[in-house]
């Protein structure tokens, strides 16, 4: 009876270890989001003209305290200015360079443009390995003088090939918002 006893005592061990055990020989690997608290857009003017700076900063992500935006001057009317965009994460010293990370992950990743009331059209200067646009590098046109609002939105893993997409058009993209920040412009 205690030889039964002893027996049921190993197995039950045996079982209990086994099935606590921690050993995954296939760990799923985790691609953390992106953590973006910059976003900085460099417009050069292809003629002569003053290049603009728009920069989006909001240290503290979800926190209390609303993004810092900045635009350093107003567009000039029918103007034609090469834009890059710059995206960081300044919650770590040294800052650390996001867009370099989305260079490497380019078909993951899309940026798209908008404005209202036409003041300006955007199309795109760059494509990943699959030759669909990215949106790192751009081209943006102005029309006429008015004020309004310039878009910036960054897809993580858009479907591409969704009709309009390559297009700029964010209506059928999916994927999760990364950043979206909203610019105040004046063209003059």
């Amino acid at each position: 009876m205690k030889t039964n006893k002893y027996l049921y005592l190993a197995i039950l061990s045996l079982i209990l270890v086994m099935s606590c055990s921690d050993d995954d020989s296939n760990p799923v690997p985790v691609n953390e989001e992106e953590v973006i608290t910059t976003l900085i857009v460099s417009l050069n003017p292809t003629g002569v003209g003053t290049p603009i700076t728009m920069e989006s900063r909001d240290l503290d992500g979800d926190g209390p305290d609303a993004p810092v935006i900045t635009v350093s001057s107003a567009f000039e009317e029918n103007m034609t200015y090469t834009g890059s965009l710059n995206l960081l994460n300044e919650t770590v010293t040294p800052a650390e360079s996001i867009r370099e990370e989305i260079e490497e992950e380019d078909d993951e990743h899309q940026f798209f443009f908008s404005s209202n009331n036409g003041l300006v059209s955007t199309s795109y200067s760059d494509i990943d390995g699959d030759g669909n646009p990215v949106g790192l590098l751009f081209t943006l046109t102005t029309t006429s003088a008015g004020d309004g609002v310039f878009t910036v939105v960054l897809r993580h893993e858009p479907n591409k090939t969704a009709e309009g997409v390559s297009d700029g058009d964010i209506t059928n993209a999916g994927g999760e918002t990364d950043i979206l920040v909203s610019f105040p412009i004046s063209v003059e």
